[in-house]
């Protein structure tokens, strides 16, 4: 090998001194120079083949040995979540202290089973691949290469050295000249007694600043808004800008979302979580159905991410999620069978059979996480799959969840011209001009001594194995930086966490001087990004047209008055002639009558309450009835066909109704959300005890009668194919009102002459104490329904409605129907009225505890709003409030 007389090693710490470093060498055209961590000039002198061993190596040996070797007393948690990362981390602190676990596996069984788990991870380990001890052995073997291979070396922003690189950068000294340019950093005790010429300067004197703030995320945002205002007003150079803390775990969230909202280049240097990326995204979504089980919400999730170009879902037709059904949590592989046995060409967007693929991807996902990775290679391309095969190396598949969750990648921006966000190690490594300290906590800057996981302090003493403890480290990275920043340090602080809690002051702090307190609401000398500057500045803001919208509205809410953001519009709007024409039903005219305002939202503007993201702890009731009416629909159609429910004994209607009530299990389960198992098939039970109950009242019985369920009228679309004793399509009009309603008719019975009908309807609820007419507007039901079979039957058919309560087995009846009607036709023709006048207003029923649409009102509006509006609402809709004190 010829010498190149410019031969020459810089030796540096972590990714971004060597970059940065090696920048430097770029501009500056220096041929023959090579910048090398310490480990790396170790492989350079042994030569060969001879390599490190890096850390996705190491835990792909781990992996792969853990299962297959007896560990001794770890052999109980060998195959736990979070043991590859334990026992990678204890491998790296012996081998970088130099411990041969060999010739001490005698003084402890623990330290046998790690020298066990060290022999079967080196038997894992490619050829080559060899440990800091061998490494150092190789070196020192070829010495008399080290002028050629290295020429001068310069240790540069190191302030210490594990102690098995020691002897080799002793026995270095002798073949070239070694220096250690520590600068103004402290230089360790051991370094005297290896003949290393220690270059030292004077410290710098940057300008100091002590704050505080109000918790980590205001702390975040004065950091953010601290780098804008450098690099705009002062006109520095974002590369001479960063923001550290001993550790970031607590503040990277926080700053990967002030980077987006600053639209700031701000570099991790530590890496991003992959979960933050869309790859990350996709290989967790897989991993939560996967760990998790399925459910609907989680496989449209998937779908979404893992894209069509690529993978099983790339053969599906666009839009193919229709196929499943809205409400239905679709939570077991079971729910999922029966979903595609019932699938149809016609089901399918494109109109031909998908439903073989879709079958293929629910087999597939249902092996789980024992088959991760075949799974992971179905579904997962590129840049999200090297991210699963990572997380499968990392820990058992079980823990995939959370694996994923702390591995981290490059955030793609370079570190050489973007401010940084980085820990303090790397910032004591590679200095900038203006440096930002935050979180100097007390236990969190220095952060407080820990042993190692798999390695006690009483059978290997913390300060032998990890010579240099993170507290000490961490002092030792605060005073470094203090002492290389060139041009400002500023010390942040927060003074209470996340929930509240008074947080002290570091110990490093104490004789830095004077602090400045941050209010949470101070008005910033500098803005980090638009919504930050409107903020601070008020009157800029009130100027802006939304926010004077808002302030209107707010204002406006609080007033007595009623005002345009109380719902009051120009009369005959087109919106509320529309809604006004179109066919109503019961649950709409009830809504009109107490609240005009939840009926403008929900028929005008189609607002609805959001859908929940859980499935629920309990049926509400809501959910409940209509469970209780499926059931008492499909086994009345099983009785009347078999004879009619007059005719039938109380066994048939038992049977009829366990037979019913397993069929509508089985649907409900495919299309709608479900309790736990447990709570399910107890409410199951209560469903069949209220149908039961149901069919088996008769306080009335009619001759040769004949019963029909969800009897469908006035254009409403029947919901079975069962025989229907009028035509469905029919209109039904409310004399003098202009309004034709259509519903679902719960249960009619017909006498076998046709001359009488019994109309009831279902309540699963309790019945109230005192008997009801219209209820202030709440039961409209028997009325309208009754009147609807009068006029599709004819005026000479006798009728009886009622509200059946099967809970306390009461039937209430309708004393005077047409009465009743009469009086109901009063009270809707006064709410249209009111209504085409513009009086869109709240009522009784606004921001109750069954509104849905409370979400649209201001907070806490039952207590507060509608209590201030009321009266002056009450006022405006004049005769439309009657009704409320109806009987």
């Amino acid at each position: 090998m010829s010498t190149n007389p410019n031969r020459r090693t810089i030796v540096a710490h972590g990714r971004l001194a060597m970059r940065e470093l090696r920048l430097d060498a770029a501009r500056r055209r220096l041929h023959g120079l090579q910048i090398l961590s310490f480990e790396q000039l170790a492989v350079r002198l042994a030569g060969g083949f001879t390599r490190p061993i890096d850390d996705e190596s190491l835990r792909t040996a781990i992996q792969t040995a853990l299962p297959a070797t007896p560990l001794g007393e770890l052999d109980g948690i060998k195959l736990l979540p979070g043991m590859v990362d334990a026992s990678a981390d204890t491998l790296h602190k012996v081998w970088r202290s130099g411990i041969d676990l060999a010739a001490r596996a005698h003084e402890h069984p623990r330290l046998d089973s790690i020298a066990r788990l060290e022999r079967a991870v080196l038997e894992q380990l490619p050829p080559g691949m060899v440990r800091p001890a061998d490494l150092v052995t190789a070196a020192l073997q070829r010495l008399g290469h080290a002028q050629t291979v290295l020429g001068p070396v310069e240790i540069v922003g190191i302030t210490e050295l594990s102690p098995i690189w020691r002897p080799l950068l002793a026995a270095l000294t002798a073949h070239v000249e070694v220096s250690w340019i520590a600068g103004p950093r402290p230089v360790p005790d051991w370094l005297a007694a290896t003949g290393v010429a220690i270059r030292r300067s004077d410290g710098r004197a940057p300008e100091r600043h002590m704050v505080s703030a109000a918790t980590s995320y205001h702390e975040a945002v004065e950091a953010i808004r601290w780098a804008r205002a450098l690099m705009a007003s002062d006109g520095i150079n974002p590369a001479d800008i960063a923001i550290a803390a001993a550790s970031t775990t607590e503040y990277d969230d926080h700053f990967l979302a002030l980077r987006a909202d600053a639209n700031l280049d701000l570099h991790f240097v530590h890496g991003i979580k992959v979960t933050t990326t869309r790859d990350g995204q996709a290989a967790a979504a897989l991993a939560d159905i996967l760990i998790r089980g399925f459910s609907q919400t989680r496989m449209r999730r998937l779908a979404a991410l893992c894209g069509s170009e690529t993978g099983p879902f790339q053969s599906l037709p666009q839009g193919w999620l229709r196929v499943l059904p809205a409400d239905a949590p679709l939570a077991s592989l079971s729910a999922w069978d029966r979903l595609l046995s019932r699938l149809t060409a016609a089901d399918w967007p494109d109109g031909q059979n998908h439903t073989p693929t879709l079958r293929g991807i629910v087999d597939l996902l249902a092996k789980g996480h024992n088959a991760a990775a075949e799974i992971g290679g179905a579904f997962l391309t590129g840049r999200a799959l090297a991210i699963w095969r990572k997380a499968l190396l990392a820990g058992p598949s079980v823990s995939l969840d959370t694996t994923l969750a702390d591995l981290k990648q490059d955030d793609g921006l370079e570190a050489c011209v973007s401010p940084a966000w980085m820990p303090a190690s790397a910032l004591a490594a590679s200095p900038r001009r203006y440096a930002r300290l935050i979180g100097l906590n007390s236990s969190r800057w220095p952060r407080g001594i820990s042993e190692d996981r798999l390695i006690s302090d009483h059978i290997i003493p913390t300060a032998e194995l990890d010579p240099l403890p993170i507290g000490a480290a961490d002092r030792r990275d605060f005073e470094t930086i203090l002492a290389t920043t060139e041009g400002e340090v500023t010390l942040s602080r927060a003074r209470r966490d996340g929930e509240g809690r008074l947080l002290g002051r570091s110990a490093l702090l104490r004789p830095v001087g004077h602090e400045i307190y941050i209010g949470r609401n101070a008005v910033p000398t500098h803005a980090f990004s638009e919504t930050d500057r409107l903020m601070a500045r008020p009157d800029e803001f009130a100027g802006d047209s939304q926010a004077a919208s808002a302030l209107t509205t707010w204002r406006n809410w609080h007033r007595k008055e009623i005002t345009p953001h109380d719902g009051l519009v120009r009369a005959d709007h087109p919106l509320l002639l529309d809604i006004l024409a179109r066919v109503q039903s019961a649950s709409s005219l009830k809504l009109l009558l107490r609240s005009p305002l939840g009926f403008v939202w929900r028929y005008g503007m189609r607002l609805k309450m959001p859908e929940s993201g859980s499935d629920p702890l309990v049926l509400d009731a809501l959910a409940m009835g209509d469970l209780v009416h499926m059931t008492l629909d499909l086994a009345l159609q099983g009785l009347e066909a078999n004879g009619g429910l007059a005719n039938a004994g109380n066994a048939a209607i038992t049977a009829a109704i366990e037979a019913a009530a397993a069929n509508v299990a089985g649907v409900w389960e495919s299309q709608r959300a479900v309790p736990p198992p447990v709570i399910w098939r107890r409410t199951l039970d209560d469903a069949r005890t209220l149908a039961e109950r149901a069919l088996t009242y008769r306080d009335e019985e009619l001759a040769d009668a004949r019963s029909y369920g969800e009897v469908a009228f006035g254009g409403a679309t029947p919901k079975t194919v069962a025989d229907s004793p009028w035509n469905a399509a029919a209109s039904v009009t409310i004399p003098e009102t202009g309004f034709a309603i259509k519903g679902y008719i719960d249960r009619l019975d017909l006498s076998g002459d046709g001359t009488r009908a019994l109309v009831r309807d279902y309540k699963t609820g309790r019945p109230p104490k005192t008997n009801i007419s219209i209820d202030g507007g709440r039961e409209l039901q028997r009325c309208l329904y009754a009147f609807a079979v009068k006029s599709l039957l004819g005026a000479d058919v006798s009728i009886s409605a009622s509200l059946l309560y099967p809970r306390a087995e009461v039937d209430l009846q309708l004393a005077d129907p047409e009465a009743t009607l009469g009086a109901l036709t009063g009270y809707l023709q006064s709410a249209s009225t009111s209504l085409s006048a513009g009086h869109a207003l709240i009522g009784p029923d606004t921001g109750g505890t069954y509104d849905d649409l409370a979400f649209a009102l201001p907070a806490n509006a039952g207590a507060t709003y509608c209590k201030r509006k009321t009266p002056a609402a009450t006022e405006l809709l004049g005769d439309a409030t009657l009704v409320w004190e109806a009987q």
